[in-house]
């Protein structure tokens, strides 16, 4: 697994956090927390955000929970700006905050898919400009962009959410390709997670006659906390894999997308959801947080604890994922000369 080593300065680092009140937001809060550092918890649900707050100050760092909605570009810096005032010069600036719908294309209105596009990409752009506003001058600092697969690799049912993390991944290496380009001192990475234990498939919009689920396998957000700490801590690589299931999917569609095509149309609406029929009325947190003053507070895992895992074939796949990509592209194309030679008259 990601280990705690290589950190690229002494003593506590100030780290904001987007999308801190729940799920893989937590986890990470949580993680920094443990080095000591200072923590800023980005979110917009109140009860989430003070119970994130708790945690963190209990794992040793110091917590700076600040409501704002990542989709409004103007909170975005005021809390940027709060963070500086009161924690010091921004160290690592995380973006994970998202929101979904869970639906075929055709049933998720204009709205709603400009909605999740908001949250989901631009606020990440969003951050990451108030975050290089204030690394670059001192020429220093990281951005750690929380991604997934679903980055490489759409799926059904999930539309707007694949749109918003392919967006994020071109974006992410332009502006990467800038700071290259100046030799800039300040860093962006990404990290491309697996399924993941999350509350996000009980507090997200979903049209699906059944519950939804993480497709399997699941892993535990404290996974993805790691590594994104770890990222944090090694930024010069340009991105992270986590989870053999994210290599295996990345791999593949980058060998046979066709074939997954038509593997995901066949799979990929089953494999999304459990046998449990989806409680009636919208609980989604499209438009207001359900953790709200008088919500409840979700935490960082979901409801699949049991069938979720804690570990993962780490950082060895990931450092090296440029060769597994060489070598399956080697396999793919012998296979693939085997055949036409077989099929030969």
């Amino acid at each position: 697994m990601f280990q705690r080593s290589g950190r690229t300065s002494h003593g506590p680092r100030v780290v904001v956090v987007t999308g801190a009140s729940g799920g893989v937001g937590r986890a990470t809060a949580r993680a920094f927390a443990a080095r000591g550092d200072r923590v800023a918890l980005v979110a917009r649900g109140r009860k989430g955000l003070d119970a994130a707050a708790d945690e963190v100050r209990r794992a040793g760092g110091t917590a700076l929970p600040l409501e704002a909605d990542v989709a409004d570009a103007r909170a975005v810096e005021d809390a940027a700006a709060q963070v500086e005032r009161e924690l010091g010069p921004i160290d690592v600036w995380v973006n994970d905050a998202f929101t979904t719908v869970f639906a075929e294309f055709t049933d998720i209105e204009p709205d709603e898919f400009r909605r999740v596009t908001e949250v989901c990409y631009l606020g990440y752009v969003y951050g990451t400009r108030a975050a290089l506003r204030r690394m670059l001058p001192r020429d220093r600092g990281v951005v750690v962009q929380v991604g997934s697969a679903l980055a490489y690799r759409g799926i059904p049912l999930q539309s707007a959410y694949c749109g918003a993390k392919h967006a994020i991944q071109g974006w992410n290496e332009a502006v990467r390709c800038e700071l290259l380009h100046h030799g800039s001192g300040a860093s962006v990475t990404m990290v491309q997670l697996p399924a993941l234990n999350t509350p996000q498939f009980d507090w997200s919009l979903a049209r699906m006659p059944r519950r939804p689920q993480p497709v399997p396998p699941i892993y535990q957000p404290e996974l993805a906390a790691r590594a994104v700490v770890y990222a944090a801590d090694h930024p010069r690589r340009r991105e992270y894999w986590v989870g053999a299931s994210t290599m295996g999917t990345l791999l593949a569609n980058a060998v046979m997308p066709g074939l997954l095509d038509r593997y995901l149309a066949r799979t990929g609406y089953d494999s999304q959801m459990t046998d449990e029929t989806k409680p009636p009325g919208d609980r989604g947190n499209l438009w207001q947080p359900l953790d709200g003053s008088d919500g409840e507070d979700f935490g960082a895992h979901g409801r699949f604890d049991e069938r979720a895992a804690s570990r993962a074939p780490q950082p060895w796949t990931s450092r090296h994922h440029n060769a597994l990509a060489v070598a399956g592209l080697t396999v793919a194309a012998a296979a693939a000369a085997a055949r036409h030679r077989m099929l030969r008259p």
